[in-house]
């Protein structure tokens, strides 16, 4: 079972929130990919199928910019990208959140 990653945690200063941006989940050789089939599938779903947790279907969405960041818009029959190993789509997260704040600041 994979560990709960907070991700709001790189996003927290003194007890406020600072506004998380879209970050993308760079596209690695070991990701899945599976059938996104409306009313069947949920992306908590999906995230416990290949996470072996239901909390990280953020995740999977950030694999797939191309829905705009909300399950609903994914249409039927859809495939959509699994980051794939969890430890390593956490990695790709959290290199993808310091280039942005080095960016950003």
């Amino acid at each position: 079972m994979a560990e709960y990653y907070d991700r709001y945690g790189s996003f927290r200063d003194n007890g406020q929130m600072e506004p998380i941006p879209g970050i993308k989940i760079p596209l690695q050789s070991t990701d899945k990919q599976t059938l996104y089939k409306t009313g069947k599938s949920r992306l908590d779903k999906v995230s416990q199928e290949y996470y072996g947790n239901p909390y990280h279907g953020w995740l999977i969405l950030l694999a797939n910019p191309q829905w705009g960041g909300m399950e609903f818009d994914i249409p039927d029959e859809t495939p959509i990208r699994v980051p794939f190993p969890f430890t390593s789509a956490v990695e790709r997260y959290i290199l993808e959140v310091k280039k942005h704040k080095e960016l950003y600041g």
